[in-house]
């Protein structure tokens, strides 16, 4: 915001002359011998890199590389990075303007903007916990009413024959469900697919990913994943909540709406990248609580995915955020079920109380919990596997928004017709009892009173079934059963994962972990009479969510094995491909960005504008240096000469920015005559005059160490002379990562 857009060339090619760095000015204002924009009687002359084509199997072998300084470009197609992600600012920018209104702001001004903070924390947890409150009563009543009526359908046909109109009615129902959900996300707002957790995590990352938390996305996400569960697909409502808490976070906490164009002229202050990401980073946590009745583990989940900006007051308004998440949740969920003040269900999900003996383990056990992780770890990696070419394939044939929808509709009437099939050829009868709490028990053919215990893991949505798995008694599945569905519903769910749907993995995965974990505790009871999953890649708050979510502690140092086993099974297998720290000796200089544009700090108007209208190279920032001294460096306005004669001068303020915060003018929306254009321009109070320096022989580990500690948007390289030879920004790193590990894979995915 402040430290005046800076920008870097995108190219290190053959034909710019001069090596990196030579003749670019000094960082420190110190003279050099020739400097990268000569001046001229005519006015500036400058050079803007362009953007790279180089192709992904060519190789550089040109002379000019092997120049000291001279960064040796990895070969590398611009188009596996898109231009319209950008990287945050998490680095507050200590230009006049910032240190100016610090100064000028009172100790009380300091405790109410602390209070503002809280204030805001609260609203993120009540509205966080009224949408799931929201989500979760639409999708009970309009699932109960669907089941309902396939119900009687059934029932009815089964005495009469003709089932296949009840497979038909259901199929139908579904598909049609679907298509809404589908139709609203393809159409609308594609970004809100999924289940939004990937972006948030990019959000806390430093990467923006446009539209991702706009009001319209919140909206759609809410609509589209309420469609994905009701309509059957192998999905949950729970990881949207993390998504959607981040938008509330973003929306609450700038005071007002610029979908709605509304300002409600409050929280001004929070205008900027570094308070916008702690607040979204207390939605996304109170998204957990919501989801899973999980405050300590939405807490984690922030800090395993923001832990570089962590501090001790920003951890309790995370924690407050998420406790008034799920006690808005539980308080209203507990009035739609006629149990006012019974805060018993915390959360979308609750897995119920696991209370007696039968929570009781033994040392001999753990070697099997850890095998099960294994096992898990292994399922992970294959349902990694087998999505990496779904989505290869939708890449290729089905990118268009109408062949979406169309793929969905698919996915949710065959779902509903294996379903059908699996119920239809079970013979696993059951007796329905007063233990047995099923909602919607299906007789089918099984005797009276009876029910189909294959139906009650398909005739249900994931969260009863989740429930039914832990707490049915032992006899109620037999192994084939579970052994049936875990493998049908393991490759639903793998085709569904991917669609143009708003919906969650997270149930989905813990379905089939908690189905084959059941046939697995069946299998050894028959081996030992006498005796009592890694999609996901998260372990700390993973653990500490299924802990809070069963209300016991006794098993969390077994969960807490099976995940990590799961994890480093899986990660082994598919390594996973995440922003972590590299372990090869690589220098600054062979990963910067080179030649860079610089500023004067007294700038011509025109030289200003045209640079920042340049569309050829999508920069993002500028090093200001300072030349050796000229009558124009005097000049300490903006626009001084007009100024004195027939411009009125205003002096910016830092309310200025954050009036126009996140949504920026364009340059070209600016009109600039040729007379301004020849006024200069003092940048000394908008800039930054203290950015971070690395030299060029610094490491890429380092480099790496700085960009993620400090929450860094650009890095400035200089080399012995302090002369500034290269910049790094994310896409610099993301860039040397993807040609070093990942372009095969891309570029397959591309063709």
């Amino acid at each position: 915001m402040a430290n005046i857009t800076k920008k870097v060339s995108w190219s290190s090619r053959a034909d710019e002359s001069g090596a990196a760095g030579e003749g670019t000015p000094l960082l420190n204002g110190s003279e050099q011998p020739r400097l990268s924009r000569q001046q001229s009687e005519g006015g500036s002359i400058f050079q803007i890199g362009r953007l790279s084509t180089v192709d992904l199997e060519e190789e550089i072998t040109s002379d000019e590389d092997s120049i000291k300084g001279r960064p040796k470009e990895i070969p590398h197609n611009e188009k596996l990075l898109s231009l319209k992600y950008e990287s945050l600012d998490y680095d507050n920018i200590e230009n006049q303007l910032f240190l100016e209104e610090e100064r000028r702001m009172s100790y009380l001004g300091f405790r109410c903007l602390e209070i503002s903070r809280w204030v805001v924390c609260g609203w993120i947890g009540f509205l966080t916990g009224l949408i799931a409150c929201f989500i979760d009563i639409a999708v009970e009543e309009l699932a109960g009413f669907k089941y309902q009526v396939v119900k009687e359908n059934i029932e009815k046909f089964t005495e009469v024959g003709g089932l296949s109109i009840s497979l038909l009615l259901w199929a139908v129902l579904n598909a049609a469900i679907v298509m809404v959900g589908a139709i609203i996300v393809a159409y609308f707002e594609p970004i809100a697919a999924g289940s939004g957790i990937p972006q948030i995590k990019c959000y806390l990352n430093g990467i923006k990913i446009p539209r991702v938390v706009r009001l319209k996305t919140l909206v759609v996400k809410v609509c589209g994943v309420i469609c994905s569960v009701v309509g059957g697909l192998a999905v949950g409502k729970e990881g949207p909540m993390i998504h959607s808490g981040a938008v509330v976070a973003a929306g609450v906490s700038q005071g007002r709406s610029t979908s709605l164009k509304k300002d409600f002229k409050i929280f001004e202050y929070f205008r900027r990248d570094t308070e916008k990401r702690d607040f979204v980073s207390a939605g996304a946590a109170a998204g957990v609580s919501a989801a899973f009745g999980a405050p300590v583990g939405g807490v984690l989940f922030s800090l395993e995915e923001g832990a570089s900006f962590w501090n001790q007051m920003l951890t309790w308004r995370i924690f407050f955020a998420s406790m008034i998440s799920t006690f808005t949740l539980n308080f209203f969920l507990s009035i739609y079920h006629k149990n006012t003040g019974d805060l018993s269900s915390p959360g979308l999900i609750n897995f119920g109380r696991f209370e007696g003996d039968s929570v009781a383990y033994n040392l001999y056990e753990i070697p099997l919990f850890i095998l099960m992780g294994a096992i898990g770890g292994l399922l992970g990696a294959l349902f990694n596997i087998l999505n990496y070419w779904l989505t290869i394939f939708r890449i290729r044939y089905v990118h268009r928004p109408c062949l979406q929808v169309m793929e969905a509709m698919l996915v949710a009437a065959v779902t509903a017709t294996v379903s059908f099939t699996m119920i239809y050829f079970s013979n696993d009868c059951q007796p329905l009892g007063p233990e047995h709490a099923e909602e919607y028990p299906l007789q089918l053919f099984c005797a009276d009173g009876e029910y189909n215990s294959m139906a009650t893991a398909f005739f249900n949505t994931p969260e009863r079934s989740v429930r039914s798995l832990f707490h049915n008694q032992a006899g109620t599945y037999n192994p084939l059963t579970l052994g049936l569905f875990t493998l049908t519903y393991f490759f639903l769910a793998c085709w569904t994962y991917g669609l143009a749907v708003s919906a969650g993995v997270f149930i989905p995965s813990l379905l089939i972990g908690a189905a084959w974990g059941r046939l697995f505790g069946i299998l050894l009871a028959y081996i030992t009479p006498n005796s009592v999953c890694g999609i996901v890649r998260m372990t700390l708050s993973l653990t500490v969510i299924m802990v809070e979510a069963t209300g016991n502690v006794t098993y969390g140092f077994p969960i807490m094995l099976v995940l990590m086993t799961a994890k480093i099974v899986g990660d082994y297998i598919v390594e996973v491909k995440k922003e972590a720290q590299p372990h090869f000796p690589t220098r600054s200089r062979e990963v910067m960005s080179s030649p860079v544009t610089c500023l004067n700090r007294i700038e011509k108007v025109g030289t200003i504008v045209d640079t920042l209208s340049n569309t050829s190279t999508k920069h993002n920032g500028f090093p200001v240096v300072v030349q050796m001294e000229s009558p124009n460096s005097l000049l300490c306005q903006v626009f001084v000469e007009l100024a004195r004669s027939r411009l009125t001068h205003r002096k910016l303020q830092l309310k200025d920015f954050r009036d126009a915060y996140p949504r920026f003018p364009p340059i070209q929306s600016i009109h600039v005559s040729q007379d301004e254009r020849e006024c200069m321009m003092d940048l000394t109070e908008f800039m930054n005059p203290t950015p971070y320096t690395v030299p060029q022989e610094t490491s890429l580990p380092r480099v790496f160490k700085l960009f993620r500690a400090l929450g860094l948007r650009h890095l400035v390289v200089v080399d012995d002379e302090n002369r500034v030879v290269g910049l790094v920004t994310r896409k610099d790193l993301a860039r040397y990562h993807l040609g070093k590990h990942g372009l095969e894979e891309l570029q397959l995915a591309q063709t």
